[in-house]
């Protein structure tokens, strides 16, 4: 019987470890997807790629768009950008606090643990972000009569003129969703790969 029990804690360790390394890939997959571009568009009247390019935390231009279009059709409040750092450092924080926390939510007969709850807040609140950067972006796009993905065209404002756009979801936008949905299927397997001992 002790060496049984030895043998699951044994176990129960390894797994422990090998999630946390999985948990922190799945923190900076995550990250990484953070710092990709999720969307561009090509203004066909500027030289070069990507002269708008779409940032969870923003929409960073060429000067060329800065200086002869209107800021208010792309740009967003002032707090938007800090709440999204402030949102991935709250993640961050979750993640390397579930490597520790060992405590559970009783919820009816079962209980949660903590860290399970604090990973699936990230995977499915960072799943939430990327569809609502898709969401408010086809708002916006339509409030300018463009099209947020594919070809449109829009007048400028001074002369008047046509101008073509082209605008793609670049990698990064794929990347969050996969790291959003990998970070759900670790807390979802945590039990499983840590053990009931570990938790």
């Amino acid at each position: 019987m002790l060496q049984t029990d030895a043998q699951e804690a044994g176990r129960g360790a390894v797994g422990a470890w090998i999630f946390r390394v999985l948990l922190v890939a799945g923190a900076a997959f995550m990250v990484y997807s953070w710092f990709s571009p999720w969307w561009a568009a090509d203004v066909a009247i500027f030289e070069g790629e990507n002269d708008l390019v779409l940032h969870p935390w923003g929409i960073e231009t060429v000067a060329e768009v800065r200086a002869g279009g209107d800021a208010s059709l792309y740009a967003m409040p002032w707090f938007f950008a800090p709440f999204m750092w402030a949102y991935l450092t709250l993640c961050m924080l979750a993640l390397a606090a579930s490597l520790f926390l060992k405590r559970a939510i009783p919820i009816g007969r079962f209980k949660l643990p903590v860290a399970t709850a604090l990973i699936l807040f990230v995977g499915l609140s960072y799943l939430v972000a990327v569809g609502l950067a898709y969401g408010i972006g086809e708002i916006r796009a339509a409030a300018v009569g463009t099209n947020f993905i594919g070809k449109s065209t829009f007048l400028e404002v001074e002369s008047g003129a046509e101008i073509k756009m082209v605008s793609v979801l670049k990698n990064g936008y794929w990347l969050a969703l996969y790291a959003g949905a990998a970070l759900c299927v670790l807390g979802l397997l945590r039990r499983l790969i840590v053990g009931k001992q570990q938790e």
